[in-house]
């Protein structure tokens, strides 16, 4: 089985001027608060909401546009902007085409299940459950960086 690490880039703040560079990008974002850690039942962590784009017109960009714009209805999202901030990050699927032979859909949740195995629930932000993919027989392995989003992580604050 090949082992990947899944290492995050650099977090933007979420504010429209960041999200318009990602619009044509296809890939997996994902939303954190600025300071605030959610107490989750095995540990806590800053990220409340893992998302995905498949396709290019309805982008990464344009997705976190939605979010902002509260045009998406996700009402957690809305309110923690309001109330405190937040980042994002993103993985574009282009990367990892190579090495995921699957569609972003399964992407996606893989690392939902991923957080569910690591956290005990799913983000707080997510409405929907993750797929089971990890069901199928994957000839790999990530080693997702999900200390990216826990408070004391020097990248992050």
């Amino acid at each position: 089985m090949n082992q990947y690490k899944i290492n995050f880039d650099q977090y933007k703040g979420f504010k429209p001027g960041n999200i318009k560079l990602l619009m044509g990008v296809c890939g997996l974002y994902f939303i954190f608060l600025k300071k605030t850690e959610i107490p989750y039942p095995f540990r806590k962590s800053r990220l409340i909401y893992i998302g995905m784009s498949e396709k290019r017109t309805n982008s990464i960009g344009k997705r976190l546009l939605g979010h902002y714009r509260g045009a998406s209805g996700n009402e957690g999202l809305i309110n923690y902007r309001k109330v405190e901030g937040l980042y994002f990050t993103y993985l574009n699927f282009e990367m990892l085409k190579t090495i995921w032979s699957y569609r972003i859909e399964d992407l996606e949740s893989y690392f939902i299940l991923s957080f569910v195995n690591r956290y005990g629930v799913y983000p707080i932000c997510n409405n929907k459950t993750g797929l089971e993919v990890l069901k199928k027989d994957l000839n790999l392995n990530f080693e997702i960086d999900w200390k990216y989003f826990e408070k004391g992580n020097t990248q992050n604050g």
